[in-house]
């Protein structure tokens, strides 16, 4: 790719500032290409390598268009507009008439993020990108410092998770489309927001997916779970390569995107000499010095293979960061889940302080659920390129019931399990409504149209839980009220226990971001000591002069400890069991090292000495 395809975007329908329109479609297998609008057919002229263009005064920003590939209509697969949805006729608009304010907003390092996922369609009952205009307030006073949106490319109707997109380039209508996220984003500036947003490179949603027709997007050299893999390395692939990094080019630069969340990155299938990620990050470091700001790339991955965040000059991928889900897995097996499912290869604390320790719970040893050796060890990557949570929309949803933390633990553990998440070298996240313990589910749903899909996702959700008929009946997915049943409650805030949970997090959150042991994500000054006979953890933070001693009780039971550390003076300065939090109440005198003090069931006290 060449330096202009990062300077501005170059695929299918774009304006110069004379209002001159450039067309430009890669169509390679067409005998004739043309756009219809206004009545009128426009043909265009035929490049090399497949592509077809014309440049013309008369298509305007605001006009209707369809792509006429061989006589046959289609939406424009590079649209930055779907006005009537997924297999409607596409709109063009100009990004560049938005007037941004931004201009000394800052994208902060990764070890600042505190993140906070949110699902627009779910949060709140507007279920637009305005609505979470309306809640920014809500947030910065909790102490989040990046949100994190769930994929807004448009998808067929208006209730989806996002991860059946199947226009890359266009912003879900329902949500208020392009311009309501740069106002979004805009927004989320002025109040010292940096914002996430989740992009799906590795598939294609079944509905509305008209790739297939303009070329060859998608190989059966490989298989993913939704079906042939997108063509990164086969016949065809630098067209198809070119059409994601222009996407993910586009984010950043004409909607002020601070970092992309790439999904599941293990089923970009590429064994071409440069991978695509590889090939990704080198032109967001080359957009970099062009605008001059900071941009962040991070993934999903479940290889634990820590060359995907490692930086390019070390012959890594130079991804920023990634979700940790091994923490959240043997995080929840500490909390009771039981252990079937992905969750039979984590023993509970052992596998937690793992992950304290290494990041990876797996980072070379036999995993029995894998049956091999799994793993590669990251000691020399730093705590901000880990992403760590206790829940997220894909550990919620994907339980037959989408029953939040709320649903399962008692107030107590979920106190504790804010607190593992708090007191990493990693960087944290939130999943929206876990602030204030929101009793209401996040289910899967979808609103497909073409009615045998609807059926299949139907049948395949029952069957993926047909061993779980017990609890109940498997929500239809297609069903309004599953969605409906998945929005926030905001009134909740007003009324305990859930007003007390959110005061909670605002104390864990303003140690996090205060104390000079927890701020710092140095992995290298971190001790653990796990009691697995009482089911506790010891985590030693270091930072500023100051040593922290954070002991976790996982059990049920009350314990006795003797505090570590060999300065006396011990003072306790976080207790989740405190009255302030609805909990039993202990206080605590500064302590002399040695003494022996009692942790409350599923709890976490925080000590605090001069070293």
């Amino acid at each position: 790719m060449n330096k202009q395809v990062t300077d501005r975007r170059t695929l299918g329908v774009n304006f110069n500032t004379e209002g001159t329109a450039t067309l430009l479609f890669w169509i390679p297998e067409a005998n004739t290409v043309a756009v219809r609008f206004n009545q009128h057919e426009f043909p265009l002229l035929r490049a090399e390598r497949g592509y077809w263009n014309l440049t013309t005064n008369v298509l305007q920003p605001g006009t209707n268009y369809e792509v006429i590939i061989d006589g046959k209509a289609f939406p424009d697969i590079y649209s930055l507009c779907q006005p009537n949805g997924v297999h409607g006729i596409s709109l063009a608009i100009k990004l560049s008439d938005y007037q941004w304010t931004d201009n000394s907003w800052s994208n902060p390092p990764l070890d600042d993020y505190l993140i906070y996922e949110i699902h627009t369609g779910t949060f709140t009952p507007e279920g637009t990108f305005n609505g979470i205009i309306q809640k920014l307030d809500h947030l910065k006073t909790l102490g989040i410092t990046a949100i994190e949106l769930m994929p807004v490319a448009q998808f067929p109707g208006e209730r989806n998770w996002g991860y059946d997109g199947v226009f890359p380039f266009s912003v879900q209508q329902s949500y208020g489309a392009a311009g309501g996220l740069q106002q979004l984003v805009d927004a989320c500036h002025a109040k010292g927001l940096a914002v996430i947003l989740d992009v799906v490179f590795n598939h294609i949603g079944p509905e509305g997916n008209y790739l297939g027709q303009y070329g060859p997007y998608f190989t059966d050299k490989y298989k993913t779970p939704w079906g042939d893999a997108i063509n990164f390395d086969d016949a065809g692939c630098d067209e198809v390569r070119r059409y994601f990094l222009e996407n993910a080019l586009m984010w950043f630069r004409d909607f002020h995107i601070d970092a992309l969340r790439l999904d599941a990155v293990h089923a970009i299938k590429d064994f071409s000499p440069k991978h695509f990620l590889k090939e990704l990050k080198e032109l967001v470091d080359e957009l970099e010095q062009l605008t001059g700001g900071t941009n962040h790339l991070i993934i999903e991955c479940d290889l634990n293979d820590h060359r995907f965040i490692d930086p390019l000059p070390d012959n890594g991928y130079g991804m920023n960061a990634q979700w940790t889900d091994e923490f959240h897995h043997a995080l929840r097996v500490c909390a009771g889940e039981k252990k079937q499912g992905y969750y039979s290869d984590f023993d509970g604390l052992d596998s937690l302080k793992a992950t304290y320790d290494h990041a990876y719970v797996y980072h070379g040893q036999y995993s029995a659920q894998r049956r091999k050796s799994f793993g590669t060890d990251p000691s020399e990557n730093p705590g901000k390129q880990f992403i760590v949570f206790s829940q997220n929309h894909d550990q919620v949803g994907n339980r037959m019931l989408g029953e939040r933390s709320g649903a399962l633990y008692s107030f107590e553990m979920q106190k504790l399990l804010a607190a593992a998440v708090m007191i990493s070298p990693f960087i944290p996240m939130l999943f929206m409504g876990e602030e204030y313990s929101e009793p209401n589910p996040f289910l899967y749903f979808v609103s497909h149209s073409d009615p045998e899909l609807i059926s299949a996702v139907s049948k395949g959700r029952k069957a993926e839980f047909a061993a779980f008929h017990h609890e109940g009946d498997v929500p239809d997915p297609q069903a309004e009220t599953t969605f409906l049943n998945s929005k926030l409650q905001w009134d909740k805030l007003d009324h305990t226990p859930h007003q007390t949970m959110y005061k909670y997090y605002q104390a864990l959150i303003r140690l996090r971001k205060t104390h000079p042991a927890l701020r710092i994500s140095d992995r290298k000054n971190i001790q653990t000591v796990a009691h697995t006979d009482k089911g506790t953890l010891i985590i030693i933070r270091s930072g500023g002069g100051l040593q922290l001693h954070c002991i976790l009780n996982f059990s049920g039971q009350k314990q006795s400890f003797s505090l570590p550390g060999s300065n006396p003076g011990a003072q306790l300065i976080f207790n989740s069991a405190a009255s302030d939090w609805n909990g039993p109440s202990n206080h605590f005198e500064p302590l002399p090292a040695g003494s022996i003090i009692t942790l409350p069931p599923e709890s976490i006290l925080i000590f605090e000495q001069h070293v």
